[in-house]
C-alpha cells in the first residue's frame, strides 16, 4: 500500500518547435514560428506514478506528434493565431483520449519581421528582431468526465521581455519618511522597465472565444503599454510607477470588452547619475548626463486591474 498521495500531477512535452508557412497563390507567404507546451492530466494517470502502470499513458512523443499534425491538418487561419491553435490542441487532446482530463497548452511564439524594400515588404523574407515575447495558455477542462464534449476553457496571453526606457518625465517624491529612509525625493529622473503583461478572457466556452480578435488585443495592449509610459501626463503628474501601471491596463480594459483583466509586472530598472565631482564635473541633480545602470536590487512592482463587479 502506498505511504503517499499524489496531490496533482500533469505531464507531457516542453519545448516542441514547429513553425508553419502558408502560401498564397499570388506569392504572398506567411510564418508562424512557435514553441508549444502540452500537458495532460487526470485521476486515471496516478498508477503509472504508483503502480509503474504505463497502460494509459499518453506518450509524451505522441502529443509532440499531434502538434505536427494539427499545425499541418488545421485551417490556416486556426494556426497562424496562437490563442486558437493553443485551443485547437487542448480541446482535441480532451476529446480523443477519455481518461484525459484536462489538457493545459502554452505557446510562445518566435516572431519573424518581414523585410522590406524600397517601402515594400517581402513577400517571403523574414528576419529576427529582438522584441517582445508573445505567448498564450489555453486550459481545457472536461465537466463531467468521462464526457467528450462538455468542456471549460480559461484562455491567459500576454508578451514579456518588452524593454523600454525614457530619459525624463519620471519623477518618485511624496513618499513613506522614516528613519529607514535616505532616499531623496527625485523630480526628475530616467526609467526603464522590462514590461511583463497578461491578460484573461472574459468567455470560458470556446463558442464565447470563437470571434475574439486576438491579434488586436495584442496590439492594443503593447500600444497602450507604449504609449501611457511615453506620453500619458498623468504618470508624470504623479509620480510612481504604479500610476503608469494603472493608466497602462486601464486603457486595454476600456479598449476591449473581451478581456477580464489585465496583470503587469514592472521591475525598475535603475540608472543612477555617476558623481564626477572627484574628478571635477558636475554630474548630479539637474547637470546629470552620464548614467550607471544598477541591475540589482531593483524595484518590483505589480498589479492586476479588473473592471468593477457592475460591469463584469
Amino acid at each position: 500500500m502506498e505511504s503517499s498521495i499524489i496531490k496533482s500531477q500533469a505531464y507531457g512535452k516542453d519545448r516542441v518547435r514547429v513553425v508553419r508557412v502558408v502560401r498564397h497563390a499570388d506569392g504572398w507567404q506567411e510564418v508562424a514560428d512557435y514553441s508549444v507546451c502540452c500537458l495532460l492530466s487526470g485521476d486515471q494517470f496516478e498508477t503509472s506514478y504508483t503502480k509503474g502502470d504505463n497502460k494509459l499513458v499518453v506518450a509524451t512523443d505522441s502529443q509532440k506528434n499531434t502538434v505536427y499534425y494539427l499545425a499541418k491538418t488545421l485551417p490556416a487561419e486556426k494556426v497562424m493565431v496562437p490563442e486558437v491553435f493553443a485551443m485547437e490542441i487542448a480541446k482535441f487532446m480532451v476529446n480523443k483520449y477519455a481518461h484525459v482530463t484536462t489538457c493545459r497548452v502554452k505557446i510562445i511564439t518566435k516572431p519573424w519581421e518581414r523585410m522590406a524594400f524600397t517601402g515594400a515588404g517581402h513577400p517571403h523574407a523574414f528576419y529576427r528582431e529582438g522584441k517582445e515575447t508573445r505567448w498564450t495558455e489555453a486550459v481545457v477542462t472536461k465537466t463531467n468526465p468521462p464526457s467528450a464534449i462538455a468542456q471549460t476553457i480559461q484562455l491567459t496571453s500576454g508578451f514579456y521581455d518588452l524593454e523600454v526606457l525614457k530619459t525624463t518625465n519620471s519623477s518618485f517624491t511624496d513618499f513613506w519618511r522614516d528613519e529607514l529612509a535616505t532616499l531623496p525625493d527625485m523630480p526628475d529622473r530616467m526609467l526603464s522597465t522590462k514590461v511583463l503583461c497578461q491578460w484573461k478572457f472574459v468567455a470560458n466556452t470556446a463558442v464565447g472565444l470563437e470571434n475574439t480578435p486576438f491579434n488586436d488585443i495584442y496590439s492594443g495592449a503593447k500600444r497602450n503599454t507604449l504609449d501611457a509610459f511615453a506620453n500619458d501626463p498623468r504618470a508624470w503628474v504623479h509620480a510612481s510607477v504604479q500610476t503608469t501601471l494603472y493608466i497602462m491596463a486601464d486603457r486595454t480594459l476600456n479598449d476591449f470588452a473581451a478581456v477580464d483583466d489585465v496583470y503587469y509586472a514592472l521591475p525598475n530598472i535603475h540608472y543612477f547619475p555617476f558623481d564626477l565631482s572627484k574628478l571635477g564635473l558636475k554630474n548630479l541633480a539637474s547637470d546629470a548626463e552620464v548614467y550607471m545602470p544598477i541591475a540589482d536590487p531593483s524595484g518590483f512592482i505589480t498589479a492586476t486591474i479588473s473592471r468593477p463587479a457592475n460591469k463584469l
